[in-house]
This record gives C-alpha cells, structure tokens and sequence, in this order.
C-alpha cells in the first residue's frame, strides 16, 4: 500500500521522505491555509520535494472554471494531482483533463455507488473519507471493502486512496482490505512507528550497552 502524507507542513514532508515511506502528498484548501502560504507557491515546492502525486485542489464549482484551475494547477509540475469533487462537474472535470493525461483525484467520497461513478469517469484516484464516516455512524472500513469488490469485479485502474485517516488502526485495516493508497496527517504516521515492547526492548538494550563502559565511535 502506498503512504501519502496529508499536510501543507513541507518541513513534515521533508522528514517523512526521508524515511523512504513517503509515495505521494496530499493537500486542501484548509491545509494550505494552515500552512499561512502562498498557494501556488508551496505546492510548487511540495511538488519539488516527491516524486510521486501531489494532490492540489481546484476550488470552483462550476466545470468550466474548474477546468481552467485543474489546467493551471497541472502546469506546477508533472506529479501534480488535480483534486476535484465528486459531483456532476467534478466528474465532468475529471474526464476532461484525464483525456489530456492529467491525473485527477475525485475527493469527497462517501458512498460505493459515488465510487463507481468516478472510476467510470477516468479518476487516477478515488478519496473515501473513512474518518468522517465513522463519525456519523458508518463504517468507514464497510467502505472501502465495497469499493474494492467493485473495482475488482471490473478491473477498474482507479485507485482507491484511503482519506480522513484518524488512527494507525485505519491504516492496518485498510490495507488488510487492499486499498491501493492511504493518506494520513503526519501525526497518525509517526504513531505506527510506536509501540510499548519496542521501546522497552530498546531501553534494556542501552541500559546493558551502558554497562559495559564501551563505545561505537
């Protein structure tokens, strides 16, 4: 399963690409915000520091506008995702610039049947939001097992990009269930790395290491 970070952070994206797990870079308007910068600009220099997807969000509702801001925002760089949402003009979006080899994420997925729909359309990714699912008494993970038996009883390339991530347990059962992508705050990645026998493994390790009285360097 390819790990994509959801964050605007660059000095967060910088620290997980160097571990080797960072796939691809999600973003949204409430995050570049967060980030109190220019939106082209660190888009720009997201899009500089992976190499995989890098997902950038138009903003217009309507189609046409929408287009001209997937065009633009295309125009950054080559790994660039354009992220529209799941409706008529979203998926009117999606096929347009998919016909002229632009990846497209249809975000805001909350049903099997929207899923469908975006994979009929051409989306590079599709983005259910398990998280927000859960929050209203759905199981997001119910979710996700669907969209893949559809997907697969189709052959469908769309990938299914796990989004609204809130715990480590979101990421082991998405990807127990095959999702192709999960995408989760820099915060829930860290905290897969953790758990009580390993730091109490490493903790008698050096408490013997320092016994000893010896050095590496």
């Amino acid at each position: 399963m390819k790990f994509f970070v959801d964050t605007a952070n660059v000095d967060d994206i910088r620290d997980l690409e160097a571990t080797g797990l960072l796939d691809g870079v999600t973003t949204n308007p409430s995050l570049i915000h967060k980030s109190g910068r220019d939106f082209m600009e660190v888009t720009r220099e997201i899009a500089s520091i992976v190499d995989g997807p890098v997902s950038a969000e138009t903003v217009a509702l309507d189609h046409e506008t929408m287009l001209q801001e997937g065009l633009k925002l295309a125009k950054i760089a080559d790994n660039i995702a354009v992220k529209v949402p799941l409706t008529v003009d979203g998926l009117k979006t999606c096929k347009a610039l998919r016909s002229d080899g632009i990846m497209v994420n249809v975000t805001l997925c909350f049903s099997s049947s929207q899923a469908l729909l975006a994979a009929k359309a051409g989306a590079s990714f599709i983005s259910p939001f398990v998280g927000r699912h859960d929050d209203v008494s759905f199981d997001g993970m119910d979710l996700i097992a669907d969209i893949r038996t559809i997907y697969d009883n189709y052959d469908f390339e769309t990938e299914i990009l796990v989004a609204s991530v809130r715990h480590p347990v979101h990421i082991t059962q998405a990807a127990l269930i095959g999702a192709d992508v999960m995408t989760a705050p820099p915060a829930v990645i860290h905290k897969l790395f953790k758990h009580p026998l390993t730091d109490n493994g490493l903790a008698a390790f050096l408490k013997d290491w320092e016994a000893t009285g010896q050095t590496i360097l």
